[in-house]
């Protein structure tokens, strides 16, 4: 009972690997940081019924289930329609990459148009998102780290189109 206590409660599960196969599948590109970064591996792999895919690195800080703030966090998005800057008290304009970004909450967070897509990367420190941005690259296409990212593409449209969660059944004669 003692060592109960001095354990990882946690219990860390490495992402199984048909989850990484379904995102490599995406029709879109889907930004990472390989299988681990800084010494953070991969904790959680989730896509929403928007499309969007999500990377955790490393443990919840605070939170739990639900509720899990990560020291890392690389979110790809396939509406690349617009950057939500405006959800941010006081955010700045840059370039990464050769791209548009907004730098927000301190620099703690990176948006990036880059493609079709906008990648969100949200770290525990300034340091860890600034490296995070140099380093993200797509694990369904070709990139490197460091390498310019390609242009923002005109809007995609993709939030126009209703989700499949969104269309009703098709009509069926009644018998």
């Amino acid at each position: 009972m003692a060592l109960g206590g001095c354990g990882n409660t946690l219990q860390d599960q490495p992402v199984a690997h048909n989850v990484l196969e379904n995102v490599l599948l995406s029709p879109y590109p889907v930004y990472w940081l390989g299988g681990s970064f800084e010494r953070l591996a991969i904790t959680e792999v989730a896509r929403d019924p928007s499309g969007a895919t999500s990377f955790q690195y490393g443990d919840c800080l605070e939170g739990g289930q639900g509720t899990c703030v990560a020291p890392l966090r690389v979110v790809t998005s396939p509406d690349n329609s617009f950057l939500p800057a405006g959800a941010y008290a006081s955010y700045r304009a840059a370039r990464v990459r050769g791209v548009p970004a907004v730098l927000a909450q301190g620099g703690d967070t990176v948006e990036m148009a880059t493609g079709p897509v906008v990648v969100d990367i949200y770290a525990r420190t300034p340091r860890v998102a600034a490296a995070a941005a140099q380093t993200v690259v797509p694990i369904n296409t070709s990139g490197e780290p460091q390498a310019p990212l390609p242009a923002r593409l005109s809007a995609t449209g993709f939030a126009e189109e209703p989700l499949p969660a969104q269309m009703p059944p098709p009509l069926r004669p009644l018998r």
